[in-house]
């Protein structure tokens, strides 16, 4: 059974104008590529192929709003760094993105997805600037924590714990085990009252 069963896609936007009403309260999900975004987001709605998953990477390629609730929305930003587009595309990407952050007020918190095996990359600090710009909460999840063993697993969160400081709060999460399913959720549900 969904958390969220009232939940639907509303529409892909590939400019500002096209952009849902800000109004009520949305949580934007990023990530590189091949992180693991979409299967992120299915395990945390709980919901199978709410978010499409694809074995290409880079199949996001415009910020679609999902309704979750009445009210309350998550967003699903383009997978950015691995994709095979066009430098034209990415610089398109980026200004999208950058008129994202910058115009929504119901935007309450971002979820950074990435791969627990390669750390954050430079793609991933530039989602931080992002959000640091418009002084937005951050929560990481490193995923594809199935892939390590414990130890290496606690070891990889205390180190991206110790790089980003007070910037963003961090957990493990993997999409195949679900574990930190729980954890994820709630801090969804936690941007989406603030």
């Amino acid at each position: 059974m969904s958390e969220y069963p009232q939940a639907h896609f509303l529409t892909s936007a590939n400019a500002q104008s096209q952009f849902v009403a800000d109004d009520g309260a949305e949580v934007a999900v990023a990530g590189r590529s091949n992180a693991g975004k979409s299967s992120a987001i299915n395990i945390i709605v709980n919901r199978r192929q709410f978010a499409r998953t694809s074995k290409t990477p880079g199949r996001t390629q415009l910020v679609n709003f999902f309704s979750l609730a009445d009210g309350k929305r998550l967003v699903d930003l383009p997978g950015y760094g691995f994709a095979r587009v066009s430098v034209a595309t990415r610089q398109h990407w980026g200004e999208l993105l950058a008129d994202y952050f910058r115009t929504r007020s119901s935007l309450q918190g971002l979820i950074l997805v990435a791969d627990i095996r390669r750390r954050l990359t430079d793609y991933d600090e530039h989602m931080l600037e992002f959000a640091e710009s418009v002084d937005l909460p951050v929560h990481i999840l490193l995923t594809k924590a199935d892939k390590l063993k414990r130890g290496q697993r606690s070891q990889a969160v205390l180190e991206v714990r110790k790089e980003l400081g007070e910037r963003a709060t961090v957990q493990s999460f993997s999409a195949l085990t679900r574990d930190g399913e729980i954890e994820a959720r709630t801090v969804l549900e936690k941007f989406l009252r603030s």
